[in-house]
């Protein structure tokens, strides 16, 4: 019985806590609002809760940003960033370019391989080649 109450009991807690007041839990609801505090969370490294000048508050996760998500903030808030960080905004422009031409060349490097590499084996696939060569032209 006291296992019981102490369950619903947790469970009344954390619904209530879910609404508390002031709680965001949308990104959206904090533009434009300014950080009064963040206070780092024991509970789970590098959380923290942000409480807000108008008394609004938000637990936010761990600041590790994996790349895929760096590179779309950076590309989504360009229209935002780039005023205050013109020269990592060109730095990042010639390392996405840097990244995109190596792509391209391991691509190359991999297809010109696999063609070599299959040549002995596939005879017909020179003829193929020449065809798909002759159909560029």
């Amino acid at each position: 019985m006291a296992v019981e109450e102490k369950w619903k009991a947790n469970l009344e807690k954390v619904a209530f806590m879910k609404r508390f007041p002031g709680l965001l839990v949308e990104w959206a609801a904090l533009e434009r609002k300014s950080v009064e505090a963040v206070i780092p969370l024991t509970g789970k490294q590098g959380a923290a809760a942000i409480v807000f000048n108008d008394g609004t508050f938000t637990v936010a996760p761990p600041m590790s940003a994996q790349p895929y998500e760096l590179g779309e903030t950076l590309q989504r808030a360009r229209p935002y960033l780039e005023r205050s960080h013109p020269d990592a905004y060109a730095e990042y422009d010639r390392l996405v370019k840097k990244d995109q031409d190596a792509l391209k060349a391991a691509r190359l490097e991999k297809i010109v391989g696999a063609i070599r590499n299959n040549l002995e084996q596939i005879p017909e696939l020179k003829d193929q080649l020449k065809r798909l060569v002759e159909e560029w032209k």
